[in-house]
């Protein structure tokens, strides 16, 4: 019996069931990943509101508050201007936000280059306005000087503020067809460089004769020469009352071609000195530049000095 019971026994299979651990699960890769995509739209986020101007800012909170007002109605921020809906948001086809950004800002530069020539230009206007009445205080806080403040005629030109020294009878300012300079004239042009140096603005000196014939000038020295040698001893007195030289752009000797009175060619008055302080539209038009809006203040160097000496029509000498 032993034996049978023995043979009876039931065989017992234990089977271990193998299965992952509950706190190594896979539910927590979800959790991860949702965190990630949550902190890239969050990121993302961040980057597109530095990236966005104010404006634009101004327009997206205009939009979700009004919406059907402002896609309607179109404004600012409501969508790019060059993009065929308005209100639409901004044109796929462009690569970025500061690109995007950047060609709106060079586009307004464009349109407000007229405005800003304008402005500029009247800024300089005023500046030799000023350097006008600062000549004209200096000839009158100086006694010497105020004698001669008849010989000198102020006036504005296109080409910037016009300075003449003219002739009068009795207070000539060079010895009669001679470049040399008067005593009393060389203290006046050496106020005026002085005063000049206070300025950026190149500077266009001219020399002029009346028409009375000199002897023999049709063949050798004439009006052209000394006008020439006149406006080039004025620029040496500039100089030594404090002028840069560099800021001397042409010398030039026009002779009896620019009569001051052309009335009376003989006159006095025509023989005389010009020292135009030239604006940039007239030192532009010299060095042949475009007129673009530049630095009054950062002048670009003289070239060289020019000195002409034309042929004369009508040979004169100033006395």
């Amino acid at each position: 019996m032993a034996g049978d019971s023995k043979k009876l026994q039931p065989i017992i299979v234990k089977r271990i069931k193998k299965g992952g651990h509950g706190h190594h699960g896979g539910a927590w890769k979800i959790a991860y990943a949702d965190f990630v995509t949550a902190m890239m739209a969050f990121f993302l986020l961040m980057w597109l509101l530095g990236s966005t101007t104010e404006g634009d800012k101004k327009g997206i909170a205009d939009f979700f508050n009004s919406p059907l007002k402002v896609s309607l109605m179109g404004g600012s921020g409501s969508g790019d201007s060059s993009h065929v809906i308005k209100g639409g948001g901004t044109d796929l086809s462009r690569q970025g936000g500061q690109v995007k950004n950047g060609d709106l800002e060079n586009r307004g530069k464009k349109v407000n280059l007229q405005a800003f020539k304008a402005v500029q230009k009247k800024a300089e206007m005023e500046r030799l306005e000023k350097l006008k009445n600062r000549v004209d205080a200096a000839l009158s806080g100086n006694a010497k000087l105020a004698a001669m403040k008849s010989q000198i005629r102020l006036d504005m030109t296109a080409d910037g503020l016009r300075i003449q020294i003219v002739d009068e009878n009795l207070r000539p300012m060079f010895a009669s067809g001679s470049a040399v300079v008067q005593s009393y004239m060389r203290e006046l042009l050496r106020m005026i460089g002085s005063v000049l140096a206070e300025v950026p603005n190149r500077l266009t000196l001219e020399g002029h004769t009346d028409a009375q014939p000199f002897p023999g000038g049709d063949r050798g020295y004439s009006n052209w020469e000394l006008s020439a040698d006149r406006a080039n001893a004025s620029r040496r007195e500039l100089i030594a009352g404090g002028l840069p030289d560099e800021r001397v752009l042409r010398v030039q000797g026009l002779a009896s071609s620019a009569l001051f009175d052309k009335d009376d060619p003989l006159s006095p008055v025509n023989r005389r000195i010009s020292i135009i302080v030239m604006n940039r539209e007239a030192e532009d038009r010299f060095f042949g530049r475009s007129t673009q809006p530049v630095d009054l203040s950062d002048p670009e160097p003289a070239n060289a000095q020019t000195m002409s000496s034309e042929p004369s029509i009508s040979p004169s000498i100033a006395r």
